[in-house]
C-alpha cells in the first residue's frame, strides 16, 4: 500500500501496543515501523531496474525480517527513550507489530510481499489497490482523533479500535467483492462460450467497486473489466502472446527474470523495432489515442548479448485520463 496508509496502520499498531505507557510517541515509533519496510525502493534505485524489481518487496517484508529487525530496534529505541525506562522488549514487541503488518496489508495487493523469504512464493491476494481511500481516509480520521485524548483515557483505545476494525473489516469485504467480480468474469467466458486456461482478477485504481480480468486463452490474453455499476454484458479484448515470434528473447536470462516477476502474465511485443515487455498483472492505461499501454512496459534492449530491461515511463497526461476514464467506467456501460 502506499506510505500513508502503512503510516496511519503502523501509527494505530503502535498505540494498540504501547499507547498506554507511552501515549503519542507510541503513534510515532509505530508510524516509523510501518514505513521501513518500503526503504527497498531506495536501495533498489542503486541497482538496474529488472534487480530492483525483484528485490522490491522481498526480504524487507518478510517474516524474517520483522523477527531480526524488532530486537535491534527494540535496542536501540530503548537507549534513546531509556528516562521511560520500559526496557527493550516491549519496544521490541511494538516494531514487530508494526514492522510485520506493513507485508500482511501489502499482501491483499497485486504485488503482493513475499512474507515467507527466503521462500520465492509471494503472496498476493489481489483484492485491494496499492490505493484506496476507503481503506486509508476512515482509519486515518480515527488515528488523529486519538491524538487528542490521553494515554489514559479509555476514548482514545475505544477510537483506535474502531480504526483497527473498519480498516480489517474493509479488507476482508474486498476478498467478498474479488470473488463475486471473479464469478461474473467467469460467467461472462461461459456464456460467451470461451475457452480458457486461467483466470486472474483485480480491483482497479481508488476503488473495489470496478475490477479488470486478465484470461490465459492459450495463443491469446483476453483482458476485460466489470463495474457492479454495469447493464451490459462483458466484453473480451484479445492480445497476442508472441511466443514464437520472440523465441530468441525467451531464452535470455534477464526476460526470463522479468517472466518471473510477471508470474507467467506477459505479453512480448514489437514495435518500431523494438521488443517490450509488458507485465500483464496491472492491466492497461486508457489513452487518449486509443494505443493499449500497459502499466507496467519495459523496452527491451540487446547489450552485447545482454539484455537491459527500461521500464516506459508514464505521462500526466496519461494519468490524468487514466482518472477521468476510471470515473467514466465506474458508473457502469
Amino acid at each position: 500500500m502506499d506510505s500513508l496508509t502503512q503510516i496511519v496502520l503502523g501509527a494505530s499498531v503502535g498505540e494498540t501496543t504501547l499507547g498506554k505507557k507511552v501515549g503519542n510517541k507510541a503513534l510515532l515509533y509505530g508510524a516509523i515501523a510501518g514505513t521501513i519496510p518500503d526503504l527497498d525502493v531506495f536501495i533498489g534505485k542503486l541497482t538496474d531496474t529488472i534487480t530492483a524489481t525483484e528485490w522490491h518487496r522481498g526480504f524487507s517484508h518478510s517474516i524474517v525480517f520483522s523477527i531480526i529487525m524488532a530486537p535491534l530496534l527494540g535496542y536501540l529505541i530503548n537507549k534513546f527513550e531509556r528516562k521511560l525506562n520500559l526496557g527493550w522488549k516491549p519496544w521490541a514487541m511494538l516494531f514487530f507489530w508494526g514492522l510485520f503488518t506493513h507485508p500482511l496489508l501489502d499482501a491483499f495487493t497485486t504485488w503482493g510481499t513475499q512474507l515467507f523469504w527466503p521462500f520465492d512464493w509471494r503472496v498476493a491476494l489481489n483484492s485491494i489497490f496499492v490505493v484506496d481511500p476507503l481503506y486509508t481516509l476512515p482509519f486515518l480520521i480515527c488515528v488523529i482523533l486519538v491524538l487528542f485524548y490521553s494515554r489514559s483515557s479509555k476514548k482514545r483505545q475505544r477510537i483506535n479500535q474502531i480504526g483497527l476494525t473498519i480498516s480489517t473489516s474493509y479488507l476482508l469485504l474486498t476478498l467478498i467483492l474479488k470473488s463475486y467480480a471473479t464469478t461474473k468474469f467467469e460467467q461472462a467466458l461461459k456464456a460467451q462460450n470461451i475457452s480458457y486456461n486461467e483466470i486472474s482478477t483485480r480491483p482497479s485504481p481508488l476503488n473495489t467497486i470496478l475490477w479488470n480480468a486478465n484470461i490465459d486463452a492459450k495463443d491469446n490474453y483476453l483482458i476485460a473489466d466489470f463495474s457492479f455499476f454495469d447493464t451490459q454484458p462483458i466484453t473480451f479484448r484479445s492480445f497476442p502472446k508472441n511466443r514464437e515470434k520472440s523465441k530468441e528473447l525467451l531464452s535470455k536470462t534477464n526476460v526470463q527474470r522479468l517472466i518471473t516477476i510477471s508470474e507467467g502474465w506477459y505479453i512480448l511485443e514489437q514495435k518500431d523495432n523494438n521488443w517490450f515487455f509488458n507485465d500483464l498483472r496491472f492491466g492497461l492505461i486508457p489513452r487518449k489515442n486509443k494505443i493499449p499501454m500497459f502499466v507496467f512496459s519495459y523496452l527491451l534492449e540487446d547489450n552485447d548479448g545482454v539484455i537491459i530491461a527500461t521500464e516506459v515511463a508514464k505521462t500526466r497526461s496519461d494519468a490524468k485520463f487514466l482518472l477521468s476514464s476510471l470515473w467514466v467506467r465506474f458508473k457502469g456501460n
